[in-house]
C-alpha cells in the first residue's frame, strides 16, 4: 500500500472518531439541558448529517469519477 493512501486512511479514521466523540457530546449535552434544547440542536445536526450522506453517495456512484480508475500508474 502507498504511503500517501496509508496517511489518508489514517486521517480519516482520526477525523470520524472526533466527529462521532462531537456529536455524541452535542447530544448528551441537549438532552440533559432539556428535551426541547434538545430539538433545536438536533434538527441542524440531522441535517448536516444528511447533507454529508447524499455527498457520500453521490462522490461513491458517480460515473465521472471511474474515468481515472482506468488511467495507467
Amino acid at each position: 500500500m502507498p504511503l500517501d493512501k496509508l496517511v489518508l486512511i489514517l486521517v480519516i479514521v482520526v477525523a470520524a472518531a472526533g466527529a462521532s466523540i462531537w456529536i455524541g457530546t452535542i447530544i448528551a449535552a441537549a438532552l440533559a439541558i432539556s428535551p426541547g434544547v434538545a430539538i433545536t440542536f438536533l434538527i441542524p445536526l440531522a441535517g448536516a448529517t444528511y447533507i454529508a450522506w447524499r455527498i457520500i453517495g453521490d462522490r461513491i456512484n458517480s460515473s465521472e469519477d471511474d474515468h481515472y480508475d482506468r488511467i495507467e500508474k
